[in-house]
């Protein structure tokens, strides 16, 4: 399977505290009317935290009923022990995910060495019936998912790739160095994008993908077309927006914005909460403005 492209970390919507899927399924179909290469649910920005097994499964579900052929369902399983990363992997792939997207475990982070975290991926890789892709997001986390360690797990015949959200440059020069060809690296940082596909990153899952598929996509698309004064120069108008909704207002601003481009956003689950209006509109004003500048 090819993973190459740009991808939203999908978010939730939630209607009177339950899982709107409607909304969830608008926003796949708008979604997968652009050239996006898939579609990340239970991510990050999928309060993915905030779900309970049986939520997270339906939202698998609901996004791959409305996923054409051809593009990628991925799907966050990572949980703090193996045995229930395993589980909550078969639950996602029972409901449809390509394959998976498993965050590095963290809780008991003093111990978790790059042999553990090589053990771990390897054991969630044997049982899992979808390809398994490593994310490492260390400014969340705290625990590092080294570039050896990532080349000795691209050995394994199911584990399909990495998604790295730590936004190092240097670091994702440092993987696509060490993993062979066919081995994707996305990158989780949009601030980012031009600097890591320079450097061989195959492409991105970023937050501000959910509100500018369009945008993002372009980008990809100059990069791979060697446009790059075109390319630096659309990264420069997407960043400020793409801070914004992430390390700037997180969530809650990502799903205010959504819902001012006509995208089901929805309030947060708690204990997240929403934006301000003051905020709200900031934001606005920054998609706005890069709207009028493309």
């Amino acid at each position: 399977m090819n993973y190459a492209g740009i991808y939203p970390p999908a978010v939730t919507p939630f209607k009177d505290g339950e899982i709107d899927a409607a909304g969830l399924a608008h926003n796949v179909r708008r979604w997968m009317a652009t050239g996006l290469r898939g579609v990340l649910v239970l991510g990050s920005n999928g309060e993915a935290a905030f779900l309970d097994d049986d939520e997270a499964e339906r939202v698998v579900a609901v996004a791959r009923e409305h996923m054409p052929g051809g593009r990628v369902l991925l799907a966050g399983t990572g949980r703090q022990s193996t045995r229930a990363t395993i589980a909550a992997t078969r639950r996602a792939a029972r409901a449809g995910a390509d394959a998976v997207l498993v965050l590095t475990p963290f809780y008991f982070k003093g111990q978790m060495t790059q042999d553990a975290l090589a053990a771990h991926y390897r054991a969630v890789a044997d049982a899992s019936p979808v390809p398994v892709m490593l994310y490492n997001f260390t400014n969340v986390t705290g625990v590092n998912l080294a570039p050896d360690t990532v080349a000795r797990l691209a050995e394994h015949p199911n584990i399909a790739g990495q998604k790295d959200s730590n936004g190092d440059v240097g670091q994702v020069a440092a993987i696509v160095a060490r993993v062979p060809p066919a081995f994707p690296l996305l990158v989780g940082s949009a601030a980012t994008v031009y600097p890591s596909m320079m450097v061989g990153a195959a492409g991105a899952i970023v937050a501000v993908a959910n509100v500018v598929p369009e945008v993002c996509v372009a980008l990809y698309d100059l990069v791979r077309a060697g446009r790059h004064d075109d390319a630096r120069a659309l990264q420069r108008r997407l960043t400020p927006l793409a801070q914004a909704v992430t390390s700037g207002h997180g969530v809650a601003g990502l799903k205010a914005v959504m819902d001012e481009a006509g995208f089901a956003g929805g309030e947060p689950r708690m204990p997240l909460r929403p934006v301000p209006a003051d905020v709200r509109q900031a934001i606005t004003n920054l998609y706005r403005e890069l709207l009028d500048r493309k």
